[in-house]
Protein backbone atom coordinates (compact mmCIF):
# COMPACT_ATOMS: atom_id res chain seq x y z
CA UNK A 1 0.00 0.00 0.00
CA UNK A 2 1.79 3.19 -1.14
CA UNK A 3 1.74 5.60 1.77
CA UNK A 4 1.15 8.59 -0.50
CA UNK A 5 -2.18 7.11 -1.61
CA UNK A 6 -3.57 7.97 1.84
CA UNK A 7 -1.16 10.41 3.48
CA UNK A 8 -0.34 13.93 2.32
CA UNK A 9 2.93 14.40 0.46
CA UNK A 10 5.30 17.24 1.34
CA UNK A 11 3.80 19.34 -1.45
CA UNK A 12 0.27 18.62 -0.29
CA UNK A 13 1.12 19.63 3.27
CA UNK A 14 1.84 23.09 1.82
CA UNK A 15 3.77 24.37 4.83
CA UNK A 16 7.52 24.27 4.07
CA UNK A 17 8.23 26.53 7.05
CA UNK A 18 7.58 23.66 9.46
CA UNK A 19 10.29 21.09 10.14
CA UNK A 20 7.78 18.34 10.87
CA UNK A 21 8.43 15.11 8.92
CA UNK A 22 5.93 14.40 6.14
CA UNK A 23 5.07 11.21 8.05
CA UNK A 24 6.93 8.77 10.27
CA UNK A 25 7.24 4.97 10.25
CA UNK A 26 7.97 2.35 12.87
CA UNK A 27 5.53 3.61 15.48
CA UNK A 28 3.12 2.00 17.91
CA UNK A 29 -0.29 3.68 18.32
CA UNK A 30 -2.69 2.57 21.04
CA UNK A 31 -6.25 3.94 21.41
CA UNK A 32 -7.20 4.94 24.95
CA UNK A 33 -10.97 4.94 25.09
CA UNK A 34 -12.48 6.95 27.97
CA UNK A 35 -10.95 9.48 30.29
CA UNK A 36 -10.31 6.98 33.11
CA UNK A 37 -8.16 4.86 30.80
CA UNK A 38 -6.15 7.87 29.65
CA UNK A 39 -5.74 9.43 33.09
CA UNK A 40 -4.59 6.13 34.64
CA UNK A 41 -1.99 5.70 31.93
CA UNK A 42 -0.83 9.30 32.16
CA UNK A 43 -0.34 9.05 35.93
CA UNK A 44 1.72 5.88 35.53
CA UNK A 45 3.93 7.38 32.83
CA UNK A 46 4.48 10.74 34.55
CA UNK A 47 5.30 9.12 37.89
CA UNK A 48 8.09 7.16 36.21
CA UNK A 49 9.88 10.29 34.94
CA UNK A 50 13.20 11.15 36.52
CA UNK A 51 15.25 14.32 36.96
CA UNK A 52 16.23 15.79 33.59
CA UNK A 53 13.38 14.11 31.68
CA UNK A 54 10.90 16.27 29.76
CA UNK A 55 7.15 16.77 30.27
CA UNK A 56 5.62 19.11 27.70
CA UNK A 57 1.89 19.67 27.33
CA UNK A 58 -0.70 21.82 25.60
CA UNK A 59 -4.35 22.15 26.62
CA UNK A 60 -7.57 24.02 25.89
CA UNK A 61 -8.86 23.84 29.47
CA UNK A 62 -7.12 22.73 32.64
CA UNK A 63 -8.76 22.38 36.03
CA UNK A 64 -6.07 22.36 38.74
CA UNK A 65 -8.16 20.21 41.09
CA UNK A 66 -9.15 17.59 38.50
CA UNK A 67 -8.61 14.15 40.05
CA UNK A 68 -6.72 11.75 37.81
CA UNK A 69 -8.10 8.79 39.82
CA UNK A 70 -10.68 8.30 42.59
CA UNK A 71 -8.06 9.05 45.25
CA UNK A 72 -5.99 11.48 43.20
CA UNK A 73 -3.54 12.89 42.46
CA UNK A 74 -4.94 16.05 40.94
CA UNK A 75 -3.48 17.09 37.61
CA UNK A 76 -1.67 19.94 39.37
CA UNK A 77 -0.16 17.59 41.95
CA UNK A 78 0.93 15.15 39.25
CA UNK A 79 2.77 17.74 37.19
CA UNK A 80 4.02 19.78 40.14
CA UNK A 81 5.53 16.71 41.81
CA UNK A 82 7.29 15.88 38.55
CA UNK A 83 8.77 19.40 38.45
CA UNK A 84 9.90 19.06 42.07
CA UNK A 85 11.73 15.82 41.14
CA UNK A 86 13.71 17.77 38.55
CA UNK A 87 11.63 16.92 35.48
CA UNK A 88 11.56 19.77 32.94
CA UNK A 89 7.85 20.68 32.92
CA UNK A 90 6.65 23.14 30.26
CA UNK A 91 3.06 23.83 29.30
CA UNK A 92 0.99 25.97 26.95
CA UNK A 93 -2.62 26.49 28.03
CA UNK A 94 -5.05 28.63 26.08
CA UNK A 95 -5.59 31.90 27.86
CA UNK A 96 -9.36 31.50 27.29
CA UNK A 97 -12.20 33.98 27.18
CA UNK A 98 -13.44 35.33 30.49
CA UNK A 99 -15.16 32.93 32.89
CA UNK A 100 -18.22 35.21 32.89
CA UNK A 101 -18.85 33.93 29.36
CA UNK A 102 -18.76 30.30 30.63
CA UNK A 103 -15.16 29.79 29.56
CA UNK A 104 -12.19 28.70 31.66
CA UNK A 105 -10.07 31.85 32.06
CA UNK A 106 -9.87 31.48 35.84
CA UNK A 107 -9.16 27.71 35.84
CA UNK A 108 -6.47 27.99 33.17
CA UNK A 109 -4.77 30.80 35.07
CA UNK A 110 -4.86 28.80 38.29
CA UNK A 111 -3.30 25.68 36.77
CA UNK A 112 -0.61 27.83 35.18
CA UNK A 113 0.28 29.53 38.44
CA UNK A 114 0.19 26.33 40.53
CA UNK A 115 2.51 24.29 38.30
CA UNK A 116 4.82 27.25 37.73
CA UNK A 117 5.09 27.80 41.49
CA UNK A 118 6.34 24.22 41.84
CA UNK A 119 9.20 24.77 39.38
CA UNK A 120 7.51 24.18 36.03
CA UNK A 121 6.69 26.83 33.46
CA UNK A 122 3.14 27.00 32.14
CA UNK A 123 2.24 29.92 29.91
CA UNK A 124 -1.19 31.29 29.07
CA UNK A 125 -1.11 31.38 25.27
CA UNK A 126 -3.38 33.75 23.35
CA UNK A 127 -1.41 33.76 20.08
CA UNK A 128 -4.55 32.90 18.12
CA UNK A 129 -6.85 34.41 15.55
CA UNK A 130 -9.34 36.87 17.01
CA UNK A 131 -12.21 34.89 18.53
CA UNK A 132 -10.20 31.68 18.25
CA UNK A 133 -8.62 29.28 20.69
CA UNK A 134 -5.76 26.86 21.16
CA UNK A 135 -7.62 23.56 21.14
CA UNK A 136 -4.75 21.04 20.99
CA UNK A 137 -4.58 18.39 23.73
CA UNK A 138 -1.04 17.00 23.77
CA UNK A 139 1.34 15.55 26.36
CA UNK A 140 4.91 14.60 25.36
CA UNK A 141 7.16 12.65 27.74
CA UNK A 142 10.86 12.22 26.87
CA UNK A 143 13.23 10.05 28.94
CA UNK A 144 16.84 11.04 28.37
CA UNK A 145 18.27 7.74 29.61
CA UNK A 146 15.60 5.47 28.16
CA UNK A 147 14.33 6.85 24.81
CA UNK A 148 12.62 3.57 23.95
CA UNK A 149 10.02 4.48 26.60
CA UNK A 150 9.33 7.96 25.21
CA UNK A 151 5.59 8.42 24.74
CA UNK A 152 3.12 11.06 23.62
CA UNK A 153 -0.63 11.38 24.07
CA UNK A 154 -2.90 13.23 21.64
CA UNK A 155 -6.63 13.32 21.00
CA UNK A 156 -9.78 14.86 22.41
CA UNK A 157 -9.34 14.62 26.20
CA UNK A 158 -8.52 17.78 28.16
CA UNK A 159 -6.98 17.75 31.63
CA UNK A 160 -10.15 19.06 33.22
CA UNK A 161 -13.50 18.35 34.81
CA UNK A 162 -16.11 16.02 33.23
CA UNK A 163 -13.50 13.99 31.30
CA UNK A 164 -12.89 11.18 33.83
CA UNK A 165 -15.63 8.76 32.77
CA UNK A 166 -15.53 5.07 31.83
CA UNK A 167 -17.42 2.51 29.74
CA UNK A 168 -20.42 2.59 32.11
CA UNK A 169 -20.84 6.31 31.40
CA UNK A 170 -21.96 7.45 34.84
CA UNK A 171 -20.03 10.70 34.45
CA UNK A 172 -17.13 12.38 36.23
CA UNK A 173 -17.98 13.44 39.82
CA UNK A 174 -16.20 16.73 39.02
CA UNK A 175 -18.33 18.38 36.36
CA UNK A 176 -18.29 21.22 33.87
CA UNK A 177 -21.73 22.88 33.79
CA UNK A 178 -23.64 21.83 30.67
CA UNK A 179 -27.13 21.75 29.26
CA UNK A 180 -29.54 20.36 31.89
CA UNK A 181 -30.43 17.63 29.36
CA UNK A 182 -27.26 15.85 30.56
CA UNK A 183 -28.14 15.96 34.25
CA UNK A 184 -26.04 16.88 37.26
CA UNK A 185 -23.20 14.52 36.30
CA UNK A 186 -22.94 14.47 32.49
CA UNK A 187 -21.88 11.11 31.01
CA UNK A 188 -18.90 11.64 28.70
CA UNK A 189 -17.47 9.65 25.76
CA UNK A 190 -13.97 10.49 24.53
CA UNK A 191 -10.84 9.01 22.91
CA UNK A 192 -7.09 9.68 23.18
CA UNK A 193 -4.22 7.85 21.50
CA UNK A 194 -0.87 6.87 23.03
CA UNK A 195 2.07 6.96 20.61
CA UNK A 196 5.56 5.52 20.80
CA UNK A 197 8.37 5.58 18.26
CA UNK A 198 9.75 8.30 15.97
CA UNK A 199 6.41 10.15 15.85
CA UNK A 200 7.08 11.27 19.44
CA UNK A 201 9.82 13.46 17.97
CA UNK A 202 7.35 15.03 15.54
CA UNK A 203 4.94 15.80 18.39
CA UNK A 204 7.82 17.17 20.46
CA UNK A 205 8.58 19.48 17.52
CA UNK A 206 4.94 20.54 17.39
CA UNK A 207 5.16 21.71 20.99
CA UNK A 208 8.52 23.41 20.44
CA UNK A 209 7.26 25.34 17.41
CA UNK A 210 4.45 26.86 19.43
CA UNK A 211 6.67 27.46 22.46
CA UNK A 212 9.24 29.28 20.35
CA UNK A 213 6.76 31.56 18.57
CA UNK A 214 8.34 35.02 19.08
CA UNK A 215 5.01 36.87 19.10
CA UNK A 216 3.75 38.24 22.46
CA UNK A 217 1.53 35.83 24.36
CA UNK A 218 -1.37 38.28 24.57
CA UNK A 219 -0.65 40.88 21.88
CA UNK A 220 -4.30 40.98 20.80
CA UNK A 221 -5.55 41.72 24.31
CA UNK A 222 -4.10 44.91 25.84
CA UNK A 223 -6.21 44.56 29.00
CA UNK A 224 -4.87 41.05 29.58
CA UNK A 225 -1.34 42.31 28.92
CA UNK A 226 -1.73 45.08 31.51
CA UNK A 227 -3.30 42.66 34.01
CA UNK A 228 -0.41 40.23 33.61
CA UNK A 229 2.18 42.97 33.99
CA UNK A 230 0.59 44.19 37.21
CA UNK A 231 0.44 40.64 38.63
CA UNK A 232 3.99 39.80 37.55
CA UNK A 233 2.80 36.93 35.37
CA UNK A 234 5.40 35.19 33.20
CA UNK A 235 4.94 36.66 29.72
CA UNK A 236 7.93 35.18 27.96
CA UNK A 237 8.85 31.61 27.18
CA UNK A 238 12.01 30.42 28.87
CA UNK A 239 14.56 28.28 27.02
CA UNK A 240 13.79 24.66 26.29
CA UNK A 241 16.39 21.92 26.71
CA UNK A 242 17.93 20.57 23.54
CA UNK A 243 15.56 18.29 21.68
CA UNK A 244 16.56 14.62 21.96
CA UNK A 245 16.90 12.43 18.89
CA UNK A 246 13.75 10.65 17.77
CA UNK A 247 12.98 7.46 19.69
CA UNK A 248 13.88 4.22 17.88
CA UNK A 249 11.27 2.36 15.77
CA UNK A 250 9.05 0.06 17.83
CA UNK A 251 5.97 -0.92 15.85
CA UNK A 252 4.13 -1.35 12.53
CA UNK A 253 2.28 1.97 12.38
CA UNK A 254 2.86 4.82 9.99
CA UNK A 255 1.64 8.07 11.54
CA UNK A 256 1.07 11.45 9.95
CA UNK A 257 0.79 14.43 12.29
CA UNK A 258 -1.95 16.75 11.01
CA UNK A 259 -2.61 20.23 12.31
CA UNK A 260 -4.66 23.39 11.97
CA UNK A 261 -3.19 26.84 12.40
CA UNK A 262 -5.10 29.87 11.12
CA UNK A 263 -3.75 32.62 8.93
CA UNK A 264 -2.92 35.33 11.49
CA UNK A 265 -1.02 38.59 11.75
CA UNK A 266 1.63 38.74 13.05
CA UNK A 267 2.31 35.46 11.30
CA UNK A 268 3.39 32.22 12.92
CA UNK A 269 7.01 31.64 11.90
CA UNK A 270 6.27 27.89 11.67
CA UNK A 271 3.10 28.41 9.58
CA UNK A 272 3.28 31.83 7.87
CA UNK A 273 0.14 31.18 5.83
CA UNK A 274 -1.45 28.98 8.45
CA UNK A 275 -1.64 25.21 8.16
CA UNK A 276 -4.68 23.17 7.20
CA UNK A 277 -3.26 19.66 6.98
CA UNK A 278 -6.21 18.25 8.95
CA UNK A 279 -8.62 19.48 6.29
CA UNK A 280 -6.30 18.38 3.49
CA UNK A 281 -5.70 14.99 5.11
CA UNK A 282 -9.41 14.27 5.44
CA UNK A 283 -10.05 15.46 1.89
CA UNK A 284 -7.46 13.08 0.47
CA UNK A 285 -8.52 10.10 2.57
CA UNK A 286 -12.23 10.58 1.78
CA UNK A 287 -11.44 10.34 -1.93
CA UNK A 288 -10.49 6.69 -1.34
CA UNK A 289 -13.61 5.80 0.68
CA UNK A 290 -15.61 3.04 -1.00
CA UNK A 291 -17.63 1.09 1.60
CA UNK A 292 -17.71 2.60 5.10
CA UNK A 293 -16.88 5.91 6.75
CA UNK A 294 -17.24 5.82 10.53
CA UNK A 295 -17.01 9.05 12.52
CA UNK A 296 -17.53 10.09 16.11
CA UNK A 297 -17.69 13.83 16.50
CA UNK A 298 -18.79 16.48 18.95
CA UNK A 299 -20.28 18.76 16.30
CA UNK A 300 -20.35 17.49 12.68
CA UNK A 301 -21.09 21.00 11.50
CA UNK A 302 -20.30 23.01 8.35
CA UNK A 303 -21.54 22.66 4.81
CA UNK A 304 -17.93 22.81 3.61
CA UNK A 305 -17.09 19.64 5.55
CA UNK A 306 -20.39 17.92 4.76
CA UNK A 307 -19.81 18.54 1.05
CA UNK A 308 -16.78 16.24 1.19
CA UNK A 309 -18.82 13.41 2.70
CA UNK A 310 -21.70 14.06 0.30
CA UNK A 311 -19.40 13.95 -2.71
CA UNK A 312 -17.88 10.65 -1.56
CA UNK A 313 -21.39 9.21 -1.13
CA UNK A 314 -22.49 10.38 -4.58
CA UNK A 315 -19.40 8.95 -6.26
CA UNK A 316 -19.55 5.54 -4.58
CA UNK A 317 -22.96 3.80 -4.58
CA UNK A 318 -21.83 1.16 -2.03
CA UNK A 319 -20.49 3.68 0.48
CA UNK A 320 -22.19 4.18 3.87
CA UNK A 321 -21.59 6.98 6.38
CA UNK A 322 -22.10 6.03 10.04
CA UNK A 323 -21.82 8.91 12.52
CA UNK A 324 -22.14 9.05 16.32
CA UNK A 325 -22.85 12.52 17.70
CA UNK A 326 -24.25 14.05 20.93
CA UNK A 327 -28.02 13.93 21.33
CA UNK A 328 -28.10 17.55 22.50
CA UNK A 329 -25.65 20.46 22.26
CA UNK A 330 -23.62 21.11 25.39
CA UNK A 331 -25.27 24.53 25.82
CA UNK A 332 -28.87 25.58 26.23
CA UNK A 333 -30.84 28.79 26.16
CA UNK A 334 -32.77 30.91 23.66
CA UNK A 335 -29.66 32.58 22.23
CA UNK A 336 -27.01 29.86 22.54
CA UNK A 337 -28.97 26.80 21.42
CA UNK A 338 -30.20 27.68 17.90
CA UNK A 339 -26.76 28.41 16.38
CA UNK A 340 -25.55 25.09 17.80
CA UNK A 341 -28.46 23.26 16.17
CA UNK A 342 -28.59 24.89 12.76
CA UNK A 343 -25.06 23.92 11.66
CA UNK A 344 -25.60 20.19 12.19
CA UNK A 345 -29.06 20.41 10.63
CA UNK A 346 -27.51 21.81 7.44
CA UNK A 347 -24.62 19.32 7.37
CA UNK A 348 -26.78 16.24 7.86
CA UNK A 349 -29.31 17.43 5.31
CA UNK A 350 -26.55 17.72 2.71
CA UNK A 351 -25.34 14.18 3.35
CA UNK A 352 -28.82 12.67 3.44
CA UNK A 353 -29.73 14.37 0.17
CA UNK A 354 -26.68 12.76 -1.47
CA UNK A 355 -27.55 9.24 -0.21
CA UNK A 356 -30.83 9.05 1.74
CA UNK A 357 -30.48 5.33 2.52
CA UNK A 358 -26.75 5.32 3.25
CA UNK A 359 -26.41 7.93 5.99
CA UNK A 360 -26.81 6.53 9.50
CA UNK A 361 -26.57 8.98 12.40
CA UNK A 362 -26.86 7.93 16.03
CA UNK A 363 -26.50 9.34 19.51
CA UNK A 364 -25.54 7.48 22.70
CA UNK A 365 -27.14 6.81 26.05
CA UNK A 366 -26.07 4.81 29.09
CA UNK A 367 -28.00 1.88 30.52
CA UNK A 368 -30.11 4.27 32.61
CA UNK A 369 -31.17 5.94 29.33
CA UNK A 370 -29.30 9.13 30.21
CA UNK A 371 -27.79 10.81 27.12
CA UNK A 372 -24.00 10.59 26.80
CA UNK A 373 -22.09 13.62 25.56
CA UNK A 374 -19.91 12.55 22.63
CA UNK A 375 -16.69 14.55 22.71
CA UNK A 376 -14.55 12.15 20.64
CA UNK A 377 -13.07 13.31 17.34
CA UNK A 378 -12.19 10.29 15.21
CA UNK A 379 -12.69 8.82 11.77
CA UNK A 380 -12.12 5.34 10.29
CA UNK A 381 -12.33 4.83 6.53
CA UNK A 382 -12.79 1.33 5.08
CA UNK A 383 -10.90 -0.15 8.06
CA UNK A 384 -7.67 1.22 6.52
CA UNK A 385 -7.10 4.87 7.50
CA UNK A 386 -7.88 6.13 11.00
CA UNK A 387 -7.52 9.53 12.61
CA UNK A 388 -7.81 10.55 16.28
CA UNK A 389 -7.41 14.17 17.26
CA UNK A 390 -8.67 17.35 18.87
CA UNK A 391 -10.36 18.52 15.67
CA UNK A 392 -14.09 18.51 15.15
CA UNK A 393 -15.72 18.14 11.75
CA UNK A 394 -16.39 21.82 11.29
CA UNK A 395 -14.88 24.86 9.63
CA UNK A 396 -13.60 26.32 12.90
CA UNK A 397 -11.50 23.23 13.65
CA UNK A 398 -10.23 22.97 10.08
CA UNK A 399 -9.27 26.63 9.59
CA UNK A 400 -9.61 28.90 12.64
CA UNK A 401 -8.36 27.34 15.91
CA UNK A 402 -5.15 25.44 16.60
CA UNK A 403 -5.80 21.67 16.36
CA UNK A 404 -3.81 18.44 16.32
CA UNK A 405 -4.62 14.99 14.94
CA UNK A 406 -2.72 11.79 14.22
CA UNK A 407 -3.64 9.71 11.16
CA UNK A 408 -2.57 6.07 11.33
CA UNK A 409 -1.86 3.44 8.66
CA UNK A 410 -0.99 -0.02 9.95
CA UNK A 411 1.49 -2.21 8.06
CA UNK A 412 -0.32 -5.24 9.52
CA UNK A 413 -3.10 -6.61 7.35
CA UNK A 414 -6.24 -7.83 9.09
CA UNK A 415 -6.95 -11.38 7.90
CA UNK A 416 -10.63 -11.43 8.87
CA UNK A 417 -13.02 -11.43 5.92
CA UNK A 418 -13.52 -9.29 4.03
CA UNK A 419 -9.78 -8.80 3.80
CA UNK A 420 -10.11 -5.92 1.32
CA UNK A 421 -13.53 -4.32 1.85
CA UNK A 422 -12.85 -1.33 -0.40
CA UNK A 423 -11.57 -3.49 -3.27
CA UNK A 424 -8.63 -1.16 -3.94
CA UNK A 425 -5.95 -3.67 -2.95
CA UNK A 426 -5.05 -1.85 0.27
CA UNK A 427 -6.52 -4.54 2.49
CA UNK A 428 -8.13 -3.95 5.86
CA UNK A 429 -5.58 -2.95 8.50
CA UNK A 430 -5.51 -4.11 12.10
CA UNK A 431 -5.34 -0.72 13.87
CA UNK A 432 -8.25 0.86 11.99
CA UNK A 433 -10.49 -2.20 12.12
CA UNK A 434 -9.80 -2.90 15.79
CA UNK A 435 -10.50 0.74 16.70
CA UNK A 436 -13.88 0.64 14.98
CA UNK A 437 -14.79 -2.73 16.43
CA UNK A 438 -13.82 -1.76 19.98
CA UNK A 439 -16.14 1.23 19.79
CA UNK A 440 -19.00 -0.69 18.17
CA UNK A 441 -18.78 -3.49 20.74
CA UNK A 442 -19.30 -0.95 23.49
CA UNK A 443 -22.07 0.92 21.68
CA UNK A 444 -23.91 -2.33 20.88
CA UNK A 445 -23.24 -4.15 24.16
CA UNK A 446 -21.26 -6.87 22.43
CA UNK A 447 -18.52 -9.07 23.90
CA UNK A 448 -15.57 -6.70 24.51
CA UNK A 449 -13.16 -9.49 23.57
CA UNK A 450 -14.66 -9.85 20.09
CA UNK A 451 -16.64 -13.05 20.55
CA UNK A 452 -19.70 -11.50 18.85
CA UNK A 453 -18.07 -9.77 15.90
CA UNK A 454 -19.42 -12.04 13.16
CA UNK A 455 -21.83 -9.41 11.75
CA UNK A 456 -19.69 -6.33 12.47
CA UNK A 457 -16.77 -6.83 10.08
CA UNK A 458 -18.28 -6.74 6.59
CA UNK A 459 -19.54 -3.16 5.97
CA UNK A 460 -22.99 -4.18 4.72
CA UNK A 461 -23.55 -6.58 7.62
CA UNK A 462 -22.20 -4.05 10.10
CA UNK A 463 -24.52 -1.29 8.94
CA UNK A 464 -27.54 -3.60 9.15
CA UNK A 465 -26.51 -4.67 12.66
CA UNK A 466 -26.03 -1.16 13.98
CA UNK A 467 -29.27 0.07 12.39
CA UNK A 468 -31.24 -2.86 13.82
CA UNK A 469 -29.87 -2.37 17.34
CA UNK A 470 -30.61 1.36 17.32
CA UNK A 471 -34.12 0.86 15.97
CA UNK A 472 -34.87 -1.81 18.57
CA UNK A 473 -33.82 0.51 21.38
CA UNK A 474 -35.85 3.36 19.91
CA UNK A 475 -38.95 1.15 19.65
CA UNK A 476 -38.51 0.15 23.30
CA UNK A 477 -38.51 3.81 24.28
CA UNK A 478 -41.46 4.62 22.01
CA UNK A 479 -43.49 1.77 23.54
CA UNK A 480 -43.04 3.14 27.05
CA UNK A 481 -40.03 0.98 27.97
CA UNK A 482 -42.15 -2.13 28.35
CA UNK A 483 -40.20 -5.36 28.86
CA UNK A 484 -36.44 -5.90 29.02
CA UNK A 485 -34.25 -3.14 27.64
CA UNK A 486 -32.73 -4.26 24.30
CA UNK A 487 -28.92 -4.49 24.20
CA UNK A 488 -27.08 -1.47 22.91
CA UNK A 489 -26.71 2.21 23.67
CA UNK A 490 -27.32 3.83 20.28
CA UNK A 491 -30.54 5.48 19.15
CA UNK A 492 -31.27 7.11 15.78
CA UNK A 493 -30.34 10.76 16.00
CA UNK A 494 -33.32 13.04 15.44
CA UNK A 495 -32.00 16.56 14.91
CA UNK A 496 -34.19 19.41 16.03
CA UNK A 497 -35.81 21.41 13.24
CA UNK A 498 -35.79 25.16 13.80
CA UNK A 499 -38.61 27.43 12.65
CA UNK A 500 -37.78 29.72 9.74
CA UNK A 501 -37.84 32.90 11.86
CA UNK A 502 -35.21 31.42 14.22
CA UNK A 503 -33.04 30.31 11.32
CA UNK A 504 -32.99 33.91 10.05
CA UNK A 505 -30.73 34.99 12.90
CA UNK A 506 -29.24 31.64 13.96
CA UNK A 507 -27.55 30.98 10.60
CA UNK A 508 -25.51 34.23 10.54
CA UNK A 509 -24.61 33.80 14.21
CA UNK A 510 -23.49 30.23 13.55
CA UNK A 511 -21.35 31.18 10.54
CA UNK A 512 -19.73 34.25 12.09
CA UNK A 513 -19.31 33.31 15.76
CA UNK A 514 -19.63 29.54 16.22
CA UNK A 515 -18.01 28.33 13.00
CA UNK A 516 -15.77 31.09 11.60
CA UNK A 517 -13.37 30.79 8.67
CA UNK A 518 -9.64 31.18 9.36
CA UNK A 519 -8.41 30.71 5.78
CA UNK A 520 -6.59 33.39 3.80
CA UNK A 521 -8.92 35.25 1.44
CA UNK A 522 -7.39 33.55 -1.60
CA UNK A 523 -8.26 30.10 -0.24
CA UNK A 524 -11.77 31.21 0.62
CA UNK A 525 -12.38 32.49 -2.89
CA UNK A 526 -10.99 29.28 -4.38
CA UNK A 527 -13.08 27.19 -1.95
CA UNK A 528 -9.96 25.19 -1.14
CA UNK A 529 -8.15 24.23 2.06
Amino acid sequence: MPTQDWFLTATERANPASELPVWSTGNLAEPLIHGTTYFDRLVSEVNSLEAGDHLFFTDWRGDPDQLMGPEGPTVTQLFAQAAQRGVVVKGLVWRSHHHALSFSHRQNRNISEAISAAGGEVLLDQRVRRGGSHHQKLVVLRRLNDPERDIAFAGGIDLCHSRRDDADHRGDPQVVPMSPQYGDRPPWHDVQVALRGPVVGALDSTFRERWGDPNPLDAENPLAYLYDRLRGVDQSAGPLPEQPADPPPCGPHRVQVLRTYPAVRPRYNFAPRGERTIARGYTKALCRARRLIYVEDQYLWSTEVADLFAEALRNNPDLHLVAVVPRYPDVDGRLALPPNVVGREQALALCEKAAPDRVHVFDVENHDSDPVYVHAKLCVIDDVWASVGSDNLNRRSWTHDSELACAVLDDTRDEREPRDPAGLGDGARTFARDLRLRLWREHLDRDPDGGQDEDLIDPEDAVRAIDAAAEALQEWHDSGRVGPRPPGRLRPHRPQRLPWFTRLWALPAYRLVYDPDGRPMRARRAKSW
